[in-house]
Parts: C-alpha cells; structure tokens; sequence
C-alpha cells in the first residue's frame, strides 16, 4: 500500500508522516506500506499539471491531503492564494486521484463555521465561514467525491512549525510584563501528533464521509494560555484577559466566537476519542521543552 501525503512539511503533514512511517516498521502481515511525504517544494498542489504528473507516476493508494494555506490572516488579503491552494488545489488532488483509483483523504478546519451556535458542531451543521480561510476550506471539501474522507480540526499545535503554543512559551520566557489573550472566543484545542493517528487511522481504512477530530474538552484562549504556561511552570496569573473587540485591529479575519466540535462521527463509527486537551497540551510542552 502507497500512501502520498501532499504537505508533508507542515506541522500536521510532519506528524502524519511519521505516524505512517511508524506503522510501515511495525507491519508484520498485510501489504507493506510505503510513504512518500511532498513538502511544498516538491508539489504545488495549486500546480494541476503538477499533481496530476506526480499522482499518476506514484499511483498511490490513499492520497492524504495535509496541504494548505493556513496563515488565516494573509488569506484575508491574499484571497487567491487561499482559494488556489486551499480549494483548486483540493480539486486538482481529487481530479488526479481519481485517475489512479486512489482514496483521498482530507483535512478541514473550524473555520467552516459561523460560530453563532450555542453549542458545540457536529458534522451534520451548516456550515457558514466568515473568513476567507474558512471558505477557502469549505471549497476543497466541496470538490471531493461522496466517498472521501474529511477530517475537520481545529486549534492545531504541535511539535514542528510555528504555532499558538510556541508563541505563548516564547512570550512567557521574554520577561515578566502581561500576557493578554481573547476570553470570548471558545474551541478546541487538538495536538497535531494525536490528531495524526486518528487522521491516518481513518485514510488507510477509507473510511468515507465527514468526521470532526480534536482533543477532548473545551476552552478560550486566555485558558489555554493559562494552560500552557501553567505546565511550564511559568505563574498563569500572568495571563490576563481580553475581549475579541480590544484586540481586533491585530487580527484582520474574523474568529468564530464558538468553534467546539463534537467528534460525533467518530463516536458513532465506534473509533477511539482523542483525550482531554489538558493533557495532550502538558505532554506536548514537556516534549518542547526537551
């Protein structure tokens, strides 16, 4: 079994090849399982030529979709980037895969949502983005045959790239002033490594439809930052609350108020939850602080 992960360079697309690599060393009956992991740099799913020429040559099995423009903010003023990459580049893997037979499997976001629901989405809401990253996801999961997986996620920090929870430690470590983070805005916090055996689980068993995909729990920003310089051992106290309305000319998308998803799908399928966020955010500190 082949599996091509598109976006292999990213923090998620990283975690994802290694979990594959992981269970191509431990396969002891079944097809083999080779991996081929494509940064970026060598293939612009934007590029239809491209991914058709690299898919056909490959014939991969599953094709795992982890690439993307995930800079929310620059989407807003660079729309056709986002729409390029994110949705055009979604059907230029859907198009090549069909070509070759191959399962894609495909991974989404929050920002799907509006966020004026009161309580967590499950994959049955409508969705609404208000952001151009959001519709910029939508679209991709829009140019997908019935039998693809979609894996919707949402606040993604992990061991490799640049991401929220670096920042916070980063800030944390730069001396002794305030750390102000938004108290108005809910979701879910998921670590990348967690969030890729559950992903990778899903594509080789071609399990198709749409299933959201997050560490259990709930929380705002400003928890979270609690949270993480707590299992730093920084003073959380320093962490001090605002309003999304006090920090809005910092961030030119608009955040959904409310993003939680309920992993519903994957609780019906019988499929093992990912744990509480508290714990899976402390172990991925104490593995950065290694």
């Amino acid at each position: 079994m082949l599996v091509l992960v598109t976006g292999a360079g990213g923090q998620l697309g990283t975690e994802v090849v290694a979990e594959l690599e992981r269970r191509a060393g431990q396969r002891r009956r079944g097809p083999a399982l080779e991996v081929v992991g494509a940064d970026h740099r060598r293939l612009d799913v934007a590029d239809r030529d491209a991914v058709r020429a690299a898919v056909v040559a490959l014939e991969p099995d599953v094709v795992l979709h982890a690439a993307a423009f995930t800079a929310v903010d620059r989407c807003e003023h660079d729309v056709e980037r986002a729409l390029a990459v994110n949705a055009f580049g979604t059907r230029n893997v859907a198009e090549a895969a069909r070509l070759v037979g191959a399962h894609v499997a495909y991974v989404s976001t929050d920002y799907v949502f509006d966020g004026t629901k009161d309580e967590p989405y499950d994959e049955w809401d409508v969705p609404g983005p208000r952001s151009v990253y959001g519709r910029s996801k939508l679209g991709g999961e829009r140019e997908l045959d019935p039998g693809a997986t979609v894996v919707r996620t949402a606040w993604v920090s992990g061991r490799h790239g640049a991401n929220i929870t670096k920042t916070i430690l980063r800030l944390a470590a730069d001396g002794d002033r305030p750390l102000r983070f938004v108290d108005d805005q809910r979701g879910s916090p998921t670590v990348a490594g967690e969030l890729a055996v559950t992903l990778v689980e899903l594509a080789l068993a071609r399990q198709p439809g749409l299933f959201h995909v997050t560490n259990a729990g709930s929380t705002t920003w400003y928890g979270f930052a609690r949270a993480v310089l707590e299992a730093a051992g920084h003073d959380p106290g320093r962490v001090e609350p605002a309003t999304t309305a006090e920090l809005a000319g910092r961030f030119p998308a608009p955040r959904p108020a409310n993003s939680v998803l309920a992993n519903t799908a994957l609780a019906l399928a019988g499929l093992p939850l990912l744990r509480p966020w508290q714990d899976a955010v402390a172990a991925l500190v104490a593995a950065l602080a290694q």
